[in-house]
């Protein structure tokens, strides 16, 4: 009797600084039960055995910065039967995208010493701005175990159960009081995806947006929020430009303020 396939995993890594990747490797435990289910082909970071696609499920970190990584994930997705996105800098561009305010030529010149052999786009951009992709997973990290529910989801042919709803709700199922409101912090939570576990509320520190806008998001209302909490419009501008600068709400809303410079 032929025994069943099991389907091909690989991960591919592009501008980023590996925190996803290794985030699947810290899974641990929940890692070897997938691995009972599905056949790791193709992940450098934890194997230098790699097994030709295509590949069942693709997991991609890292945004694309270079005509390099414009071409190469485009033979990713013709490899990939699903492909998701892991990651601030899949998803949203990442840190390095704050070079989209500006003009990268003028870093290029300041941070290398021969600049002429560096060959960069103008922007940092997400995977989903050059192929279609089939899920987003946010986070700067991403959470281990909304990575373990999206392979889960993927083996069961399902919808991965990834909470849209914001931090706030975070807070309220860890009984921390809303730093916003009862010591005046400024925080992100309220327009920030749910992932993190509320962590820099509990420690009385307000959100950074690591998890990228949450589901319909009411920049304009937070920031009004912010300006009576004694924000200023630069400020403002830096606070919708973290991890997640490039996310259309953030960026936005980030504009929308220096405008008024």
């Amino acid at each position: 009797m032929a025994t069943k396939r099991k389907p091909k995993l690989a991960v591919w890594k592009f501008a980023s600084c590996d925190g996803c990747q290794l985030s699947l490797l810290d899974c641990e435990d929940e890692l070897l039960a997938v691995t009972d289910a599905i056949e790791i082909a193709n992940f450098p970071e934890a194997s230098r055995t790699i097994i030709k696609g295509p590949y069942d499920l693709s997991l991609v970190e890292g945004s694309i910065t270079t005509p390099h990584d414009a071409e190469r994930i485009h033979q990713v997705r013709r490899s990939s039967k699903f492909l998701v996105t892991i990651g601030a800098c899949a998803t949203a561009g990442g840190i390095q995208s704050l070079r989209n305010f500006s003009d990268v030529n003028t870093y290029i010149s300041t941070v290398y010493a021969t600049p002429d052999y560096i060959s960069s786009l103008q922007k940092s951009t997400p995977i989903a701005d050059h192929v279609f992709v089939d899920f987003e997973l946010r986070g700067c990290p991403l959470n281990k175990y909304q990575l373990v529910e999206v392979i889960s989801a993927f083996l069961n042919s399902r919808r991965p159960n990834v909470p849209p709803y914001s931090v706030c709700v975070e807070c309220k199922q860890r009984e921390t009081p809303c730093i916003m409101v009862a010591k005046g912090i400024p925080c992100m939570g309220p327009v920030t995806q749910a992932g993190c576990g509320a962590i820099c509320p509990s420690y009385n520190r307000g959100c950074y947006g690591c998890f990228g806008p949450s589901e319909m998001p009411n920049t304009p209302s937070l920031s009004i929020w912010f300006e009576h909490l004694g924000m200023n419009r630069t400020d403002l501008v830096r606070t919708f430009r973290g991890f997640n600068a490039y996310a259309e709400a953030f960026r936005k809303e980030s504009e929308a303020h220096e405008k008024h410079y």
